[in-house]
């Protein structure tokens, strides 16, 4: 086993270094990257924003049924939403949830011309596969992802105002005034070093797996479903230790 995770290793690293090679042609990639932008942003947002309306008002929920019973005040309810999605929720969750949407379609989309010899014509021609087609997929989700989850933690704050303000657990004053409470910027930037570590695993992880798929349709939906676990697995433990070395 431990053989096996050195040598997809190596695959890997030689892979990302060859994606990283002088491009033949900067319009093609420049189209490609644009059209990957859409496809990822565009095409997440509505997922994304729904997913975070939710995330925000169960947290708002939770956290007013915690307090309760207790003599801290309820504007905190507020102020903890607002760092928990910052700081966890809102990379972490929208990250999982685009590795499972954009993962296994990025997989399965490179895994489908390996298979029909696309990539094998492409090489032949003398274009560097490795970088047109996975390059632009990395440079949007870099550009695109954090965006993503900036969004997503300004419509989660929102939806942990509509689950608590309209149903009368606190007033809009209460609410807004932890939102404004004990704000420390270094959290945005947190948020945002998690979104670029995570866009990049989730994308090279998922290229890497159908680049390099062999045999027919059940190989290649299996490549999209490893692509997807190993993606979440390598979030969640860079999430740990990006947490260690920044907190």
């Amino acid at each position: 086993m431990q053989l096996n995770f050195l040598y997809h290793l190596g695959k890997y690293i030689k892979l990302m270094g060859q994606m990283f090679a002088r491009p033949e042609k900067f319009s093609m990639y420049y189209k490609e990257t644009m059209r990957q932008m859409v496809d990822i942003g565009v095409g997440s947002l509505i997922i994304v924003c729904l997913i975070s309306v939710f995330i925000g008002a169960v947290a708002a929920v939770q956290f007013a049924y915690q307090l309760e019973q207790s003599f801290i005040p309820s504007y905190y309810i507020g102020y903890i939403v607002r760092d928990m999605t910052i700081i966890e929720l809102a990379p972490t969750i929208t990250c999982l949830v685009l590795a499972g949407k954009v993962g296994s379609n990025m997989a399965a989309e490179i895994g489908g011309m390996r298979q029909k010899e696309h990539i094998d014509a492409m090489e032949i021609m003398g274009v560097n596969t490795a970088g047109y087609l996975i390059l632009p997929k990395i440079i949007a989700a870099l550009l695109v992802i954090p965006l993503l989850v900036a969004i997503s933690a300004f419509v989660s704050i929102i939806g942990g105002y509509l689950s608590s303000v309209p149903t009368g657990m606190l007033t809009s004053d209460d609410y807004i005034l932890g939102l404004r409470s004990f704000f420390v910027p270094y959290n945005v930037f947190m948020m945002f070093v998690k979104a670029f570590v995570f866009a990049f695993i989730l994308t090279s992880v998922s290229c890497y797996q159908g680049y390099y798929v062999t045999g027919g349709s059940i190989e290649l939906g299996k490549a999209s479903t490893q692509a997807v676990v190993y993606s979440d697995t390598l979030i969640l433990l860079a999430d740990y230790i990006i947490t260690l070395m920044l907190t």
